[in-house]
């Protein structure tokens, strides 16, 4: 297992962070935090292997955190600026990953991250979430068409098709788009978001999500089942819920 430290000044990053290594079984968090200089404590005190840091922090910057921290620990790069990059790999980082940082190119940093390490196997190759067997509870028609959203860099766009969407969760400027077998996540807000979705079969049923009604397999009071994910239903959208799910 690779001790893992996310340190970001945003707290949406830091949950994006946390959700990607939560998903990897060769990384183990052991903590994210907002604080640099915090988080140089931990890292001097040999409590960490791997640290996911931030450039653009008050206080310390990541550049400078590089240099406090010598070489107790390895280090991937993540900012929104990708002129800081060349620096970055000058200061021997094992990645540099430009936000909105998709689940794809984190995983490939971990890799990287994992061959330098003492004693490291390369990870098992990941399989995508098994479909679920369970009855779908609404008949919306799949959407058709796609629309493209902002990649982890700044010429690059990436195509979601309606279809493959589950749901959409908010995370302050970020939105995260669940697919059957990756999630994709952009600087975005949901309620812009929301307004360019085909509805239905696409609704607003919480301030934090989007849902595909063809894709929820059951409804229980205030909760929504989508393959394991549960999602709230908040009192102000439950009724356009409940209504559309009686017309199917």
């Amino acid at each position: 297992m690779i001790r893992c430290l996310a340190v970001d000044d945003e707290a949406p990053a830091l949950l994006i962070l946390a959700d990607y290594i939560s998903q990897l079984p060769f990384l183990e968090l052991i903590g994210t935090t907002t604080n640099p200089i915090e988080a140089l404590t931990m890292v001097q005190q040999g409590q960490v292997d791997l640290v996911f840091l931030d450039i653009q922090m008050p206080k310390l910057t990541g550049l400078q955190f590089l240099k406090l921290a010598g070489n107790k620990c390895k280090v991937v790069l993540t900012t929104a600026y990708p002129e800081y990059a060349l620096e970055g790999y000058e200061n021997d980082v094992v990645d540099y990953l430009l936000k909105p940082i998709s689940f794809e190119r984190f995983f490939k940093a971990a890799q990287k991250a994992l061959a330098l390490l003492p004693g490291a196997t390369p990870p098992a190759p990941m399989a995508a979430p098994a479909p679920t067997a369970a009855p779908v509870i609404a008949a919306a028609p799949p959407a058709a068409g796609h629309m493209f959203v902002k990649g982890e860099s700044k010429n690059k766009f990436l195509r979601v098709n309606y279809a493959d969407i589950l749901y959409i969760e908010g995370l302050s400027n970020y939105v995260s788009i669940h697919l059957p077998a990756q999630r994709v996540v952009t600087y975005q807000t949901l309620k812009e978001l929301a307004e360019t979705l085909p509805q239905p079969p696409f609704l607003r049923v919480h301030k934090s999500f989007i849902v595909s009604l063809d894709k929820i397999r059951m409804v229980d009071g205030n909760t929504i089942y989508i393959l394991d994910k549960e999602i709230p239903v908040s009192d102000t959208y439950r009724e356009q819920l409940y209504k559309l799910i009686r017309e199917q």
